[in-house]
Parts: structure tokens; C-alpha cells; sequence
């Protein structure tokens, strides 16, 4: 065996070389991509009606594109996405972006390294937020979401005004997570890529701490492993791959969604 003598580093380092020379990731362009995150979430539990909201910063950064207030994310196609200025006025289109964007355009100025922003209610981050409970990462699996998961404890009331923009952006910090107590979850990520993954993980997480917890006590992680693992699941190749398969799978069933 020619790599029995490698240490996990240097194995480690390999397979993200491999990865970013064989693996393919998929081409889509941004109005793509939000209207696949938008499909994919609805698959995966993120469905409340017209709860929440999925957006992306233009190419300009004065802008960004988001769902159309009134259609779920079940019917979002990149030809029905909307382009809105920071007052959240449509450019150039005669329809309405759901007005608790509001705070998605606090936390763009306030993190200028945010290029996709999703908050939602899936069903069991909302349980776990009634419970005021912080998320609890204690599995390999969701270790990208390891002490990159802040905790909003008092609940701002309806997200439509400046002030809870304040507050949420605030309490987002320099994490790319967000559990909003008595509420949902908000992630964000450099990429739409980067964002749809952590907001697939962070439902599976509390998924997973929930049953956890109804079974007995959870036992941390030691620190230093789950950071390794955060690392090695939150590249951005990871997460364009991850994605490309997560794409794969909704255009089987539903192609007119690019």
C-alpha cells in the first residue's frame, strides 16, 4: 500500500485534491441555484406555507433576488424569482418579495461577506425553538454546523421591522447559524451552495437532538475532533458537490424549476 505511512492530515489533504479535480459540481447560474434551494428545502421539511424567505446578493451588491410573496417554495422557478433594491422595491417587475426580507437587508450591510441569506421554520428546529433550547451538535454528521450555530433566546416578535433586523443580524455574529427561539433558523453562507447545505443540516440537527434528547442524556464531542470535522465538511467544494447531487435529485421530478 503506497499510503500506509500517510498520516490523516496528509490523507485528508489528498482526498480534497482528488475532490476538486474529479468531482463534478454542476453549472448552474444564481437564479438557478435559488430556485433549486427553494425546491430542495421544500422537500426536505422546510414547507410552512409562505414562511420564510431565500436570498441571494447580485453581482451589483445592491441588490439581491428572492421569492415572489404568495408562491411557495414548491413553485419557484428561476423565471419567477424577483430582483429587489435594499427598500425591498421590485426592479423592473410588478409583484411583491415577502416583507419580512426586511431583515435579510440588515444583515447583508452588516456582513459584507454574506452572499446568500435562508431563514425558515422547519418542523423541528421550530419544536426545539419552543423549547428555547440552543442547538447542540453531537453528532459527525452535523459537525459543520460545530460552534458555527449561535442562539437567539427572546424572540423580536414579527421580523418585519428595522429593529429586528438589528437584533437578528446582532445575534448572527461571526457564525454562519442561528436558532431563533420560539421561531426557526436563519443561515448564511458565501455561496447559495454553502447556505442550502447548512439549512438542510441545521433541520437534521435538531432532528436528531431532539430524539436525543427524549432518549437520555447527550454526550459532547470532544472539541478538537469536531473542529476537524467542521473544517472538512464546510469547504466550498464540499458544499457546490453536495449540492449538484441534492440538484440532480429535484430535476428528476420537477425540471421546470430552472
Amino acid at each position: 500500500m503506497k499510503t500506509a505511512h500517510l498520516d490523516k492530515q496528509q490523507l485528508m489533504s489528498n482526498a480534497q485534491q482528488q475532490m476538486d479535480r474529479l468531482v463534478n459540481e454542476g453549472q448552474f447560474n444564481d437564479r438557478q441555484k435559488l430556485a433549486l434551494t427553494c425546491r430542495i428545502l421544500y422537500e426536505h421539511g422546510h414547507d410552512a406555507g409562505l414562511a420564510g424567505q431565500v436570498t441571494a446578493r447580485t453581482e451589483s451588491g445592491n441588490t439581491f433576488i428572492t421569492q415572489q410573496f404568495g408562491l411557495g417554495f414548491d413553485e419557484i422557478t428561476a423565471a419567477n424569482l424577483l430582483e429587489v433594491n435594499q427598500d425591498l422595491e421590485p426592479i423592473d417587475q410588478q409583484a411583491m418579495p415577502n416583507p419580512a426580507n426586511r431583515f435579510h437587508t440588515w444583515i447583508y450591510h452588516q456582513h459584507p461577506e454574506v452572499n446568500c441569506i435562508i431563514h425558515t421554520h422547519p418542523t423541528h428546529v421550530a419544536a426545539l425553538s419552543m423549547l428555547k433550547v440552543p442547538l447542540i451538535v453531537a453528532q459527525m454528521d452535523t459537525c459543520s454546523l460545530f460552534d458555527d450555530c449561535a442562539f437567539l433566546s427572546d424572540w423580536p416578535g414579527v421580523p418585519v421591522g428595522n429593529e429586528e433586523g438589528i437584533i437578528i443580524s446582532n445575534a448572527l455574529g461571526k457564525k454562519r447559524a442561528v436558532l431563533l427561539a420560539h421561531h426557526g433558523q436563519l443561515v448564511v453562507g458565501k455561496t447559495i451552495e454553502e447556505a442550502c447545505n447548512l439549512a438542510l443540516m441545521i433541520e437534521r440537527a435538531a432532528r436528531l437532538q431532539l430524539l436525543a434528547m427524549a432518549a437520555g442524556q447527550i454526550q459532547p464531542l470532544p472539541t478538537e475532533l469536531a473542529k476537524e470535522a467542521h473544517d472538512w465538511l464546510t469547504t466550498d467544494r464540499r458544499s457546490k458537490v453536495n449540492f449538484a447531487y441534492y440538484a440532480r435529485k429535484i430535476l428528476k421530478s420537477h425540471p421546470e424549476s430552472i
